[in-house]
């Protein structure tokens, strides 16, 4: 039940990647513009992720998830009057990272205690942290194809992929009312907004290995499959919302096939798991440039099954570092600090549009320095990975 309204929420959070090109060419947006619009929602979707969870160890998951919920079914009902002006298009986005972030810190961490206990005594200690990351990706990668796919061959492509989303989403309120309650303890002691202390984040394991991986899970998917179709548009031609949606379903596919197997990669002694996933995306980010620069359709596909190894592994490795690392009162928390930086790099395609339109630099020297930061990531990583492990 509550995997079913992670993976709804999910849907309405990546339905828009895909269509970014449509934007561009039928409504003669800018490119700055529509990577602004793809990146827009990370200001819903950050406070969603540091409020909602804390809040959440607290009041119970139900109330908080109800309210994603909503979101949801409000962000796409806003989408769906984007042929209005880009004003309701910016207030969709925004509605879909709240409902986005509430189902990071709050669905993801109702479907780990569903994975436990009482509720699943056969689930072993990863079941929680693969099945939350596997209706993340499902969910993003059936909602691009299901909204590409309208774009491409539907009618009113504007409204109707939004509208779809508004009928699946919406009955999920009834679902979530009726799923069973986790979050009994009441959190932390004392006043509401002690609440939303995360008394974990501080421990190095996760400033000095988690956060330093985060950025790269979904900075490495924007530029995949949000902005490199974009750079190939006189490759695609009129079939640039397929390979649109081509590319996005494809890196969440192989992510979502992956992550049953990403626990063999993991380790509970070193960071792994997190140390692979950040050179295998480095890797993927610098085949993007490679098909930019030969404007290959099918390097660009291969990009994104790279990209797509790399983020399932990091996805699975990330929540079971969280998941050790947390305290009993403020996992929610915890996970929501962890998916608001993660979601901080669906920023990047917004920057590097700014950068290689504004002041004018060359757009493979931009790539180039951003592989250079992944690398510089990596060996950082190689550093801490042996260090600052909680005790089992």
């Amino acid at each position: 039940m509550v995997w079913g309204a992670v993976f709804v929420c999910s849907w309405g959070g990546n339905q828009f990647s895909p269509l970014l090109l449509m934007y561009e060419e039928r409504a003669h947006y800018s490119s700055l513009l529509v990577n602004a619009f793809l990146g827009v929602y990370v200001l819903g979707l950050a406070p969603a992720l540091l409020v909602a969870g804390s809040l959440s160890d607290r009041h119970g998951r139900k109330p908080l998830m109800l309210v994603g919920i909503g979101a949801a079914v409000v962000g796409s009902g806003l989408l769906a009057l984007g042929p209005l002006g880009p004003g309701f298009l910016a207030a969709g986005r925004l509605f879909s990272g709240v409902t986005v972030g509430i189902a990071m810190a709050v669905g993801n961490s109702w479907v780990k205690e569903l994975s436990q206990g009482r509720y699943d005594p056969t689930a072993d200690t990863g079941s929680g942290a693969r099945r939350a990351s596997l209706a993340f990706t499902l969910g993003s990668g059936i909602g691009a194809l299901v909204a590409g796919g309208i774009a491409q061959w539907g009618p009113v492509p504007e409204v109707l992929p939004f509208l779809v989303h508004v009928c699946v989403a919406a009955p999920f309120a009834l679902v979530v009312w009726r799923a069973p309650e986790t979050a009994v303890h009441g959190g932390l002691a004392g006043p509401w907004w002690r609440q939303l202390a995360i008394p974990s984040a501080g421990h190095r394991r996760f400033t000095r290995v988690v956060l330093v991986a985060a950025p790269w899970i979904f900075g490495s998917a924007a530029i995949g499959y949000g902005y490199l179709p974009t750079r190939l548009a006189g490759a695609t031609g009129p079939w640039g919302l397929v390979f649109a949606t081509a590319a996005t379903v494809v890196a969440l596919g192989v992510s979502s096939a992956v992550q049953p197997f990403a626990k063999r990669v993991h380790s509970v002694s070193s960071a792994r798991g997190l140390v692979t996933a950040v050179a295998v995306v480095t890797v993927g980010i610098g085949i993007v440039l490679l098909a930019i620069e030969l404007q290959s359709v099918w390097v660009g596909l291969a990009a994104n099954v790279v990209i797509g190894v790399g983020m399932g592994t990091a996805l699975v490795s990330s929540l079971l570092e969280v998941q050790r690392i947390a305290g009993s009162r403020d996992l929610a928390g915890l996970t929501g600090a962890f998916y608001a930086v993660a979601y901080s790099g669906f920023l990047a395609p917004a920057v590097i549009a700014a950068v290689v339109g504004g002041a004018g630099v060359p757009v493979s020297v931009v790539l180039a320095v951003v592989v250079g930061l992944g690398v510089v990531s990596w060996v950082a990583l190689l550093v801490s990975s042996k260090r600052y492990v909680p005790e089992a």
